[in-house]
């Protein structure tokens, strides 16, 4: 089995140009059309069972949408034979945020999904800290962008690992969730500040910027039990994903944990 903890896709209607814009801003190239049809076939390629789609508000006013389509995804494709599993997203700026967060429990979702650049806010914020900590009151997984967005090249980073660092120190959540590898790019300051700290590290868009060596020392340091594969596509293909995670030559055990077993784990569907 494999699980991929970190994918994004859109409306049929505006994928297209959602992921032309956003690979025009970020300079990289999309592996897929945005959509959920073409998800589904980045899925049968890389041999991956089960896709969690994490959607980004740039906007509060996008709040309702976004639930709407998140919700008939998680409706469309529970019982299918690629599964998908889209989390709820939430903007900082949003308003009645406890009612927002309660109303995504209640209509089934796991988690929620933060993106501080985009939502042009520092992670260890208040706004943030209210956010997870309501999170972790309702046993919702929080998955916030970590490190360099290239999509932002000349703004400060709004999740840097020594402000990671300050948010786990408040929040003291073990369902928190560091996207790319703890801090895209950033990985020296991975290292000295988030390694070992309870919290998951997903692989989203790390394996075209990382080496072999930084990436084994990362997983030692961090722990086996607390990496999520993941590719972050449509920005990373998921069988070139999969392929470089076995180039790893870590034994099947920690492979399978990583791939799979952790994500089931989190997710409460062992």
């Amino acid at each position: 089995m494999i699980i991929d903890f970190h994918t994004h896709i859109f409306p049929n209607k505006i994928a297209k140009n959602a992921v032309e814009n956003l690979a025009k801003q970020a300079n990289v190239i999309p592996y897929s059309n945005g959509t959920v049809e073409g998800l589904v076939e980045n899925m049968q390629n890389g041999g991956v069972d089960i896709a969690v789609v994490l959607p980004v508000l740039t906007s509060p006013k996008q709040f309702d949408s976004v639930l709407r389509f998140a919700k008939e995804i998680n409706e469309n494709y529970s019982n299918t034979e690629k599964k998908i599993i889209s989390f709820a997203g939430i903007h900082p700026n949003c308003e009645n945020v406890c009612e927002k967060i309660k109303l995504i429990k209640e209509q089934g979702f796991l988690g929620i999904k933060i993106h501080p650049d985009y939502q042009n806010t520092f992670i260890d914020d208040e706004k943030y800290i209210s956010i997870i900590l309501l999170a972790k009151e309702n046993d919702l997984i929080v998955v916030t962008h970590a490190g360099v967005d290239d999509g932002f090249p000349n703004e400060p980073v709004k999740c840097p690992p020594e402000r990671a660092l300050k948010v786990i120190e408040k929040v003291n959540y073990n369902k928190l969730v560091f996207a790319h590898y703890g801090g895209s790019k950033m990985w020296v300051d991975v290292e000295k500040y988030l390694c070992d700290k309870d919290v998951y590290f997903d692989t989203g868009f790390t394996f075209n910027n990382i080496t072999k060596e930084q990436f084994l020392n990362i997983l030692l340091k961090h722990g086996e039990d607390r990496v999520l594969f993941a590719t972050d596509l449509p920005w990373q293909d998921m069988k070139y994903s999969v392929d470089k995670l076995k180039s790893f030559n870590l034994p099947q055990k920690v492979l399978d944990k990583i791939l799979y077993k952790n994500a089931l784990k989190l997710l409460k569907m062992e």
